[in-house]
């Protein structure tokens, strides 16, 4: 897991062969871009455009993936993203489903959360346990884009 600002995107390019592409899209990301898939690289690296309200923590699920990596990249809002690592993921609420390239997991009680604001990403691979869209404080809006990202 990384938790950094776009500003400091080009540490990482180096990571994944897709994320100087990745990152160069989020720079041109404006807000005015339609709700929805936008291609970057076809199905090896697209970004999901949503906006949404945060939720409270007691609606959390901790989701994981295999096939992609996420860049999850805040435009506008803030929310808190909980982490843990996927071998301590106990209560299995949903197999990993193909169709939905996501298992699912209850809250557990060892986490750390992370706060994400206005122009921060957080890449969360595989091994990563996540549960996004948490309030921060307090419920609110935000941009963001997920940008799935095909693990090498």
């Amino acid at each position: 897991m990384i938790l950094d600002t776009l500003d400091n995107a080009a540490r990482y390019e180096s990571l994944n062969s897709r994320f100087a592409k990745t990152f160069a899209w989020l720079r041109t990301f404006d807000g005015t871009q339609a709700i929805g898939r936008h291609d970057i690289d076809g199905d090896h690296c697209f970004a999901l455009v949503q906006t949404y309200e945060t939720k409270p923590i007691e609606k959390a699920k901790f989701e994981a993936h295999r096939k992609y990596i996420d860049v999850q990249f805040i435009h506008s809002g803030r929310e808190t993203i909980l982490w843990a690592p996927l071998a301590s993921m106990k209560e299995e609420m949903m197999a990993y489903s193909e169709e939905k390239e996501a298992a699912l997991w209850k809250l557990t009680a060892d986490f750390t959360p992370l706060h994400v604001s206005d122009g921060h990403f957080a890449i969360l691979w595989p091994q990563d346990a996540h549960a996004p869209c948490i309030e921060w404080d307090k419920p609110e809006q935000v941009l963001k884009v997920v940008v799935k990202v095909a693990v090498e």
